[in-house]
């Protein structure tokens, strides 16, 4: 933890949280039942397109730990930091443009944090900071999280932060423990935090497609897929290698127990962007972004023929492509031959 301990405000603070999708239902999960604050108000109150969602999570963990607004307009009017966690920029945008519209309205005079934890383009901070800068008493900080639900389940995230610093300090300790085990603090240039984040997926999906290939070669050559699984174990012991490994192996694509496809091709895209806005050549990245559209467009023809086995798929599904640009069945590893073993 970078910051020392806010001093305690003369009033509690109001938390909400805006978008409840894979990882954004967890942390306000979290935030609900793990948060033990002696300035935070419960209930946590939460705003999701799909009301459905937010009633789930109220059911969940009951009706005093979880609230749920009618709009995210009144989410900003009563809470005094406000958490988004959302699909892309165009819908991270709307929200803040809805936010501000109706401070403005309200002729706000409280002050209030928003906090950004999704994944966006990095100049789309400097937008978001113009909307919320000219909103008295009003602060945002950027904080995109590493680790897929499975971490988010035990509160493990890694907390990318970037903003004002007072903002961030109190922010920071709300987070961790409860959402997550670190916080890395990058200054008060807000487009660092989501430059950061693009910066640490690039590792993750270029160490899916060297997963992807290195597996592909071995089922193309008479060699098990698994048996290069478990020299993977043996001299590259890291949890990305390990669990993206299994999936891959085991064609276990189900991308509502991880990070669905979608998301991972606009990273992916917005990473390509990064690298040529800065002339930064990425090959690997490139050829992971194809092999990811190669992946949806064969599932795609596979949900229009009724033969999909996942509604989504999970990211980890780019190895489809290295499969099906070598010859091999895409989705089924069941289809490839196998190696014949001597007696």
């Amino acid at each position: 933890m970078p910051f020392s301990r806010p001093q305690t405000p003369h009033k509690e603070l109001k938390l909400g949280y805006c978008g409840l999708g894979a990882m954004g239902y967890i942390m306000a999960r979290n935030l609900a039942t793990r948060l033990s604050h002696p300035t935070v108000q419960h209930p946590i109150v939460v705003y999701n397109r799909t009301r459905a969602r937010a009633e789930k999570l109220a059911k969940e963990v009951g009706e005093s730990e979880i609230k749920i607004a009618n709009s995210p307009e009144e989410l900003a009017i009563e809470c005094d930091i406000i958490f988004t966690n959302l699909a892309d920029d165009e819908v991270v945008k709307m929200f803040f443009e809805k936010f501000a519209s109706a401070l403005k309205d309200s002729q706000n005079t409280k002050n209030k944090i928003f906090v950004d934890m999704s994944t966006v383009y990095p100049s789309l901070a400097g937008e978001l900071d113009n909307l919320i800068s000219s909103i008295p008493h009003a602060h945002l900080v950027m904080a995109p999280v590493f680790g897929a639900p499975t971490v988010a389940e035990t509160a493990q995230l890694i907390v990318v932060m970037a903003g004002d610093y007072r903002s961030k300090k109190e922010v920071a300790h709300l987070l961790v423990p409860a959402v997550g085990r670190k916080v890395i603090d990058l200054g008060g240039n807000l487009e660092k935090a989501p430059t950061f984040k693009l910066i640490g997926n690039s590792l993750l999906l270029g160490s899916l497609e060297v997963l992807a290939e290195s597996f592909t070669l071995a089922e193309k050559s008479g060699i098990q897929a698994s048996q290069v699984q478990n020299l993977v174990k043996d001299i590259m012991p890291a949890p990305v290698f390990e669990n993206y490994g299994n999936k891959m192996v085991h064609d276990l694509f189900d991308g509502t127990k991880g990070f669905a496809i979608d998301g991972g091709i606009k990273d992916s895209a917005h990473i390509r962007k990064l690298a040529t806005d800065v002339n930064c050549p990425m090959p690997a990245l490139d050829v992971a972004h194809q092999h990811l559209i190669t992946a949806r467009a064969v599932h795609a023809s596979k949900r229009a023929r009724g033969h999909a086995v996942h509604e989504i798929l999970d990211w980890s599904s780019l190895v489809a492509g290295a499969r099906v640009a070598a010859g091999l069945d895409g989705f089924d590893s069941n289809k490839h031959s196998k190696v014949e073993l001597d007696s």
